[in-house]
């Protein structure tokens, strides 16, 4: 008897063992994607780890049910990478595997609720059961949602359950499958025929003129060589479908589903000129000398000095010798300007693959690069690194400094640029880091020799670097000369910049109105009824939001405290910063670009369009726009709350700070002039803003490595962060303080805390955070071992059942 090892897509540990029946054996190989039971009702869809034959039989082990296809969709350098994600970052391999396979690639099986035809009542069914009663059906089963949907019952659970304990209803279990290609009708000839028919053919037509046109065109569509669209052969020959139906009645012609791509990126022009300048030419010699030495490379290159064309050239490069490119964006933002640069290059060689793509366009990525060899170039955001690559030769690791490379939630909570090094290692490729800010982390094993180190410090067509200069808004306010968000001079240099049709960027790093709604008498402030965080106000919305857990609250007319009327608004954020532009520059055509306004599939592109066009003048946004962006016109650039970005409790906020000023003070002058950046703070002498106005990477990367080696942080210490979260908040600090007690007998004075973290209760759970630093040469493995008996002592004690856990390695 054959057996299988698989892994579900459930936060369970190790893996599960189900026998491979006969009829099955030869189609179950690491990485086939199998139906197994699980429970005594559920299915899934289990991949597998290992297909053996044991020495002994295994007793007690259920089936595999059915296999989905004849070839894994998992390759065997996946599931590696898969086991070392699992390791590293402290998860479940099914963690690992919910991430990485997109969900319509991951069936499920779904509770269907039929109708009892045989069922009498012995009693009067309750209101609400005689609603559910009457929506179901004995043939057609129903799931939970559209039977919530039909009946009007929100939570429809409890009654369903009563029907189905006084046999009114029973409920099955199916397998359904989302994932479905697209196709397009096409036509083809019914069978074979020769010239010699096909000429008797068009002559039986005769009296038929209609039909004897459209088997002509037919025929002559068909010379390309390829398929013949239904839609594209009647407009050509200006027929109705009637006509072809007769050809088809005639079995002349038959009509069938032709599977077709969701994504057209057209032609591959690999000769389209991007002809390097001196300064881009010397860094891409660099790049390629380093790389014969070394896997990993920094390119350190200033705001606008042409990285993209660098890295177009590479991926050239690595087609030409047969090798796949996998070019890792931080946000989805970036993939709109760059996938139109790419497809102009690469056509459809190039893949586009992030979240706001539907479960279908994702599947269909997938099984393009599992079974075809034309994609050769992956553009993509985080979870790209998790595709199934069959040749990669480079990686490339674009704004490598970013955030937004970490996971944060659910699990794995890992870091696409730190995993994407392990990937490349798997695989034999170079990883290049482009970035005009470096993390610490990587600028010190650049400087320490662990990777090549690349410099371009001229921006393209020698364009200066803006112009800073730093608004005191202390001193206005002082003066009682700052009036608004907007300063006097930001608002001046604003003024001026829409009367010479230019464009300006406008960065607030907080979304909605105001952070904060205060009672003038009493000071009350609403608070999330899940979080222990304050609700930020909304108006568009006409909502009080909780960032945290997404619970929306309508707008107080009075203060449930004192009932005054008078509530005023503290703080502000991007929709706010908005409403002030419109005010004071009414002849300004504004785009905000936030969470809230590119929830939509096509809002990223359309907002960005909008501004590259010119259609907007005036780009107000959060992080989003500091990150890559190129825009001919802009020339003015305005920071309006740099002291928020600095005042933050983490050992990072100063490099955040610095990078996030930096970047988006490079979207200025991009084009043919030096922009300008006006930077509002309070606090103009702050040694960060002086590192930001003259430039000085080098200079911060001193101040913050001298600091991070005093205090035992990155990049000379390893950071695992552990959560502990529990309804009652006297049980968590009991086991936290029982958690850590036990860490300190391995690791002694390594463990810091419990600590509570600034928000302290999320979603109705409290949080207690503990850190440990642990040595960058200390043994992975014995270090995670040392966690996991201290945990496995935690969770002996009853009382801490409730508690639970989880672990952010490397925590951003």
């Amino acid at each position: 008897m054959l057996y299988a090892d698989v892994v579900l897509p459930l936060s369970l540990q190790g893996l599960y063992t189900y026998s491979i029946p006969d009829g099955l054996k030869d189609k179950v190989t690491a990485g086939s994607r199998v139906i197994v039971q699980f429970g005594k009702k559920r299915f899934y869809t289990a991949i597998v780890f290992k297909a053996y034959k044991p020495e002994s039989e295994i007793p007690h082990v259920k089936e595999i049910v059915s296999t989905l296809e004849d070839y894994p969709i998992v390759t065997p350098s996946q599931l590696q990478f898969w086991k070392w994600i699992s390791f590293y970052y402290m998860c479940s391999l099914g963690d690992v595997y919910r991430a990485a396979l997109p969900s319509a690639l991951k069936l499920e099986s779904e509770t269907q609720i039929l109708l009892n035809p045989d069922f009498e009542s012995d009693e009067p069914l309750s209101e609400k059961e005689r609603l559910v009663f009457y929506v179901l059906s004995a043939t057609k089963a129903l799931n939970i949602s559209e039977i919530e949907k039909l009946s009007g019952i929100r939570n429809v659970i409890p009654v369903i359950k009563a029907l189905v304990d006084k046999h009114a209803a029973y409920t099955s279990e199916y397998v359904n499958n989302p994932y479905s290609a697209k196709t397009q009708p096409a036509v083809r000839l019914s069978k074979a025929f020769t010239d010699g028919e096909l000429s008797a053919l068009l002559d039986d037509l005769g009296r038929a003129k209609k039909q004897q046109h459209l088997l002509a065109i037919f025929l002559h569509l068909q010379e390309s060589h390829k398929p013949v669209f239904k839609k594209k052969l009647l407009d050509e020959a200006q027929v109705s479908p009637a006509v072809l139906s007769e050809l088809v009645k005639k079995d002349i012609l038959q009509i069938y589903d032709f599977e077709t791509g969701r994504f057209d990126y057209g032609e591959t022009n690999l000769d389209k000129a991007y002809t390097l300048n001196p300064h881009q030419q010397k860094a891409y010699s660099e790049i390629n000398d380093s790389f014969a030495e070394k896997d990993i490379t920094l390119l350190h290159g200033v705001t606008s000095s042409g990285k993209t064309e660098i890295y177009i050239q590479l991926i050239k490069d690595a087609i030409s010798k047969e090798k796949q490119v996998l070019y890792l964006l931080p946000e989805i933002a970036l993939t709109t300007q760059i996938t139109n640069r790419l497809k102009a290059v690469f056509g459809n060689r190039l893949a586009v693959y992030h979240s706001k793509f539907n479960d279908n366009e994702r599947a269909e990525t997938w099984t393009k690069l599992l079974t075809k060899s034309e994609i050769q170039v992956v553009l993509g955001a985080r979870s790209a690194i998790f595709l199934p690559f069959t040749s990669l030769g480079l990686i490339i690791v674009d704004e490598e400094h970013e955030g937004s490379y970490k996971q944060q939630e659910p699990a794995p909570r890992y870091n696409a640029r730190n995993a994407a090094t392990m990937l490349a290692n798997m695989y034999g490729a170079k990883v290049l880091l482009g970035t005009a800010t470096p993390s610490v982390e990587t600028y010190y094993n650049a400087l320490e020799g662990r990777y090549g180190l690349v410099k371009l410090t001229k921006r393209h067509e020698d364009i200066e670097l803006p112009q800073i200069e730093v608004v005191n808004t202390k001193e206005l306010r002082r003066k009682k000369l700052m009036k608004s968000i907007l300063s006097p001079p930001l608002l001046d240099r604003l003024k001026n910049t829409l009367s010479k049709q230019e464009q300006a960027i406008l960065f607030q790093n907080r979304r909605g109105f105001s952070s904060v709604l205060e009672c003038k008498s009493c000071s009350w402030t609403p608070t999330c009824v899940n979080c222990d965080v304050s609700l930020t106000y909304h108006k568009g919305q006409r909502m009080m939001l909780c960032h945290y857990c997404g619970a929306a609250y309508p707008v107080p007319a009075e203060c449930p405290d004192c009932h005054s009327t008078e509530l005023d608004n503290h703080g502000y954020g991007t929709e706010r910063v908005e409403e002030e532009v419109r005010e004071q520059l009414p002849e300004a055509a504004i785009a905000r670009m936030d969470l809230d306004t590119t929830r939509g599939k096509k809002a990223y592109e359309r907002i960005i369009t909008d501004f590259e066009t010119g259609k907007t003048n005036v780009l107000i946004g959060t992080q989003m726009v500091s990150k890559g962006l190129d825009f001919d016109k802009v020339s003015v650039v305005g920071i309006l709350n740099a002291d928020n970005l600095m005042n933050y409790p983490d050992f990072r906020a100063y490099e955040k700070a610095y990078q996030l000023m930096t970047q988006v003070s490079g979207r200025a002058g991009r084009k043919n002039r030096q922009g300008l950046v006006l930077l509002q703070t309070a606090h103009p002498s702050h040694p960060i803003i002086s590192y930001v106005r003259q430039n000085d990477y080098e200079a911060f990367y001193q101040s913050q490595i001298d600091e991070r080696k005093l205090f035992r942080y990155p990049p000379f210490f390893r950071l695992i962060s552990i959560v502990v979260r529990g309804r009652d908040e006297r049980v968590l600090d009991e086991a936290a303080m029982s958690f850590t007690k036990y860490l300190k007998q391995s690791f002694g004075e390594r463990v810091l805390g419990p600590g509570k973290p600034p928000i302290s209760r999320i979603q109705s759970l409290y949080i207690r955070t503990i850190l440990l630093k642990v040595e960058n040469n200390a043994s992975i493995q014995k270090v995670r071992d040392a966690i996991i008996h201290h945990q496995s002592q935690l969770f002996a004690n009853a009382s801490f059942k409730g508690i639970l856990l989880h672990y952010d390695v490397d925590p951003q």
